[in-house]
């Protein structure tokens, strides 16, 4: 449990600074602040996947709320408008708790009131339960939920309309909208005493993170009707869905969602608080596709990205008792290889998945490789990627898109001019910021353990020539790594090589080349230097610096316009997926290991530190390069979360 006290609850910038996210298996969402202002064009109750996990839609906003105790009217929501925050309910606010799914207590002088919320998995349902819980007893203490609509693709934001149909369908029970024609229908599905029509629009929401990205930050929403309640006689009960439900199954779906939290943890081994919040964690990011699994990238605006999904597999699934859901991740994944690529990510929009990234299809192997280790299960390699595998090799000696190949040196050429195909990968119009054309030096490393990989399977399956074959040409590459990217000068890694020019920018690119589990790098004294490198420069209570302080290009804070964030985004910002690759390779150079398992203990309890700064009980994607290591970006991304898990629960 993850607890705040009026210290934060009652400071509308502490509270609206810390996001709660709740998720549903399918890629739909519920996301706002503790304060209860939506500070983000995707905060909202029920933003709902149609076409899951993908096709998001906004539907329900938020509520306004208000409680009347002996004559009192309490107002408990906020909203920030143009120069005035309305109302301010986080001032009645006694505590915020992830317990484990958002809580409030408001004190209401004297009067406790719970309000609670979670979505039902497998569904694109959120409940939403308001109840007193202690103080004085009352003859009546009604309660006004007043519904907040935007049904919106959730990258927009709704302006008044007069197309926006303002009628509703009322029966028992049942609330049934659909402003928006194309679109589902939401029910809230309640236990009110009464529906009053009202028919209003809100103007000029204002949203701050908004604003500060350089965005459209300013929002109507249409407010049809009222639900009255009296808490003095029953909890009010709302279920937002795109299905018909029955307010009663309200307490059934929590008492469900409880167990299921709590057999994630179980089946984890979990032991403290912090991997026990990390493992809840990981199983946001975890979403159906057709009838396998995939992972979201990050909330609250990223889908399903084939370089994120295959670093974070290990993490979110293996590191986490799941090896069922890393088993359909790869099996679904194999199906959307094209010319020996995977996919970079699936769009919001259409169905066509894009093929622009050199390092996906790589981390694959790994992937592969941690899930036959975990399980035992060659079988099912054998039977079902074996072939997918060795088809990916051919296609890069013999080249794919994007002139990616490999050279006469054995080592992976990747890139044109005008792209940008790791995972360094900021673009703005046709102006790519770190295009690093050639051979990056994480490609290598990567590209070595697949071969390494696929030689110890060709060995398993008894392919005697596919062994010896990839036994050579990673034997090629190795020895040409060693002498294309050693940097004596400054006793560590280039970041690229192409055409005889050697970059010399020190990034945390190169630590791949020491922890991956074949590594290319076998000088166990230059590999002990590169991590001291990283260390010196790189290293923050949060990840690893994209960029060194120093560079002519370091931009140490993530701020501004979309073309200033786009132009940080690798500049010095500080990451925090890379950080497992940092242990790993710390844990391998390490001379004492009693001093090594010392520090990293120092440094996952940065992350710890980190879950009740933004994302509460997530990791952010990334943060200024400099102290106060503010963070930045998606509140909660998954290779964030599933790299400090993978290596916290070793």
């Amino acid at each position: 449990m993850i607890r705040f006290g009026p210290d934060i609850c009652k400071d509308f910038q502490s509270a609206s600074e810390r996001e709660w996210l709740e998720t549903n298996g399918i890629g739909g969402f519920a996301s706002s602040t503790v304060s209860g202002a939506n500070t983000r064009r995707y905060h909202g109750l029920l933003t709902a996947a149609v076409r899951p996990p993908l096709g998001r839609i906004t539907m329900l906003s938020k509520f306004e709320e208000a409680v009347t105790v002996g004559g009192k009217t309490f107002e408990l929501s906020a909203n920030q408008y143009p120069n005035k925050i309305y109302p301010e309910g986080f001032k009645f606010l006694k505590e915020f708790r992830l317990d484990p799914f958002p809580v409030w207590l408001f004190d209401l002088e004297g009067v406790l009131l719970e309000k609670k919320i979670f979505m039902k998995a497998g569904e694109n349902t959120t409940v939403c339960r308001w109840s007193v819980i202690g103080g004085p007893r009352q003859p009546e203490i009604p309660l006004t939920l007043k519904p907040l609509f935007s049904f919106t693709d959730y990258h927009a934001l709704r302006r008044e309309t007069a197309d926006f149909k303002r009628d509703y369908e009322e029966e028992t029970g049942r609330v049934a909208v659909k402003p928006v024609s194309g679109l589902p229908e939401i029910f809230l599905n309640h236990n009110a005493r009464r529906v009053e029509k009202t028919g209003f629009w809100y103007r000029d929401f204002e949203y701050a993170i908004e604003r500060e990205r350089g965005f459209d930050f300013r929002e109507d929403l249409f407010q049809p009707f009222a639900l009255e309640f009296d808490l003095a006689e029953d909890a009010a009960v709302v279920i937002a869905s795109t299905e018909r439900r029955e307010p009663a199954d309200a307490a059934e779906f929590e008492k469900a969602e409880l167990a299921r939290r709590a057999a994630l943890i179980e089946a984890s081994g979990a032991e403290n608080d912090f991997q026990k919040q990390m493992v809840l964690a990981a199983d946001q990011f975890i979403v159906a596709r057709g009838a396998g699994k995939t992972v979201i990238a990050g909330y609250p605006w990223f889908s399903d990205w084939g370089r994120d999904t295959m670093i974070a597999l290990s993490g979110l699934t293996l590191s986490t008792g799941r090896p069922e859901i890393a088993r359909e991740i790869l099996l679904e994944y194999s199906r959307h290889i094209s010319e020996g690529m995977l996919p970079n990510r699936f769009p919001d929009a259409g169905d066509e998945a894009e093929y622009n990234t050199v390092d996906a299809t790589l981390w694959y192997f790994e992937a592969v490789r941690a899930y036959a280790r975990e399980t035992g299960d060659l079988d099912f390699v054998r039977k079902e990627l074996y072939a997918h595998l060795a088809d990916i090799i051919f296609c890069h000696l013999r080249g794919t898109r994007y002139n990616i190949h490999v050279d006469t040196d054995g080592l992976l050429w990747a890139g044109e001019e005008g792209t940008q195909l790791t995972w360094m990968d900021a673009k703005y119009g046709a102006e790519v910021f770190t295009p690093r054309r050639g051979k990056p030096v994480e490609i290598q490393a990567l590209w070595y353990n697949a071969l390494r990989v696929m030689e110890d399977f060709a060995r398993r399956f008894d392919k005697a020539e596919d062994e010896k074959k990839y036994a050579q040409m990673a034997a090629i590459a190795r020895e040409h790594f060693t002498r294309a990217f050693w940097n004596e000068a400054d006793q560590c890694l280039f970041d690229v090589v192409a055409n005889g020019h050697r970059d010399a920018s020190i990034r945390p690119n190169q630590i791949f080349a020491v922890s991956l589990h074949h590594a290319i790098f076998d000088d166990a004294a230059r590999a002990g230097k590169i991590v001291e490198k990283v260390e010196k420069l790189l290293l923050t209570p949060v990840g690893l610096r994209s960029l060194a302080p120093g560079d002519a290009g370091y931009r140490p804070v993530y701020k501004g316009s979309p073309y200033e964030r786009d132009s940080a985004y690798h500049q010095g910002t500080v990451w925090a997926w890379p950080i497992g690759a940092f242990i790993d390779a710390l844990r391998k150079t390490a001379p004492d290991a009693g001093e090594a398992e010392a520090k990293i203990a120092r440094i996952l309890k940065g992350f710890e530190e980190h879950l009740t700064e933004a994302g509460v009980g997530q990791i952010s994607e990334i943060f200024d390069a400099e102290p106060p290591f503010r963070p930045r970006g998606c509140f909660a991304q998954a290779w964030s979360v599933a790299e400090v898990l993978r290596v916290l629960m070793k």
